[in-house]
């Protein structure tokens, strides 16, 4: 079972996207802004985190530069998820380091597909 951590701050995504997850069968973990996206992705353990870029306290940028620089984390994969479909968001975003990049809407089979590509490529899903 793989652990996904899921930070979002939008409520009704949050809970759809844990709902689908743990459907899934993915041990999850949420937090509903950033400072607490933050402080749980530091814990580490995740094989896995999705977050949003537009997040309260703590952006989800800033949270993908604190994981890849820091030595334990940087290899953990991370897709965002946003409505920010700005090219230079974005671009940012991938040169911090993330494996993908969703724009909201999204299916959430389509996520289900990513995060199982994902998970296979580092070897951790079942």
């Amino acid at each position: 079972m793989s652990k996904v951590l899921v930070i979002e701050d939008e409520v009704l995504m949050l809970k759809a996207l844990e709902f689908r997850l743990k459907k899934d069968d993915h041990e999850v973990v949420v937090a509903k802004d950033g400072r607490e996206g933050l402080i749980k992705a530091q814990e580490g353990g995740f094989d896995l985190i999705i977050t949003d870029i537009m997040l309260p306290f703590v952006s989800g940028l800033e949270i993908i530069g604190k994981v890849k620089q820091t030595e334990s984390l940087k290899h953990t994969p991370i897709i965002v998820l946003s409505a920010v479909g700005l090219e230079n968001i974005i671009l940012e975003a991938f040169e911090l380091g993330i494996d993908d990049f969703i724009t909201k809407p999204f299916n959430l089979t389509e996520l289900t597909i990513r995060v199982k590509k994902i998970l296979n490529r580092i070897g951790k899903d079942q």
